[in-house]
């Protein structure tokens, strides 16, 4: 199960780069028809603001895998060896539940936005089951690594945090 969850979230981190490099090229894009042409995009703006969300949702579980995301320690590097297991337990849990709630809201308001097929009435007309489908998918990627992290913090296991990055 580890192994597939690893490989899902490496899989969205990836597609997160190409997204965001995406996003680059197309706002860019946007700027310079704008500005230098007079003649904007109409897809720009809608397309990169559902791609942000991409970005930052279904990329978190990776990034929370690798143990990449900003934090301050103060306190916790204060504590013992068991403090701070106690303390991952605790944030890991808390993560765990956070995440499976939005999860399970996401999942509601993706079928609900399906079942009645909700559109952003723009030109593009994007289906908003779309956007709204990264909700479940990414935090329950990341409510999948926090139950892991909390494991592995109950039974004392080395966690898996990294594991691909020791080798570059």
């Amino acid at each position: 199960m580890r192994k597939i969850a690893s490989t899902l979230e490496r899989t969205t981190a990836v597609l997160g780069n190409i997204v965001l490099a995406f996003m680059v090229v197309t706002i860019c894009y946007d700027a310079i028809m704008r500005y230098v042409f007079t003649a904007p995009t109409s897809w720009s703006l809608e397309v990169n603001t559902f791609l942000i969300v991409y970005v930052a949702v279904m990329t978190a579980a990776e990034v929370q895998r690798t143990d990449s995301h900003i934090r301050i320690t103060f306190f916790a590097d204060k504590l013992g060896a068991t403090g701070q297991r106690i303390n991952r337990a605790v944030i890991s849990f808390c993560g765990l539940v956070f995440c499976a709630i939005i999860a399970w809201r996401g999942w509601l308001i993706a079928y609900q936005s399906w079942e009645f097929g909700e559109r952003v009435s723009s030109s593009f007309g994007t289906p908003m089951v779309v956007p709204y489908a990264m909700l479940p998918i990414g935090f329950g990627l990341l409510a999948l690594r926090f139950a892991f992290d909390l494991f592995d913090s109950l039974t004392g296991r080395p966690s898996d945090r990294g594991e691909d990055l020791q080798n570059v």
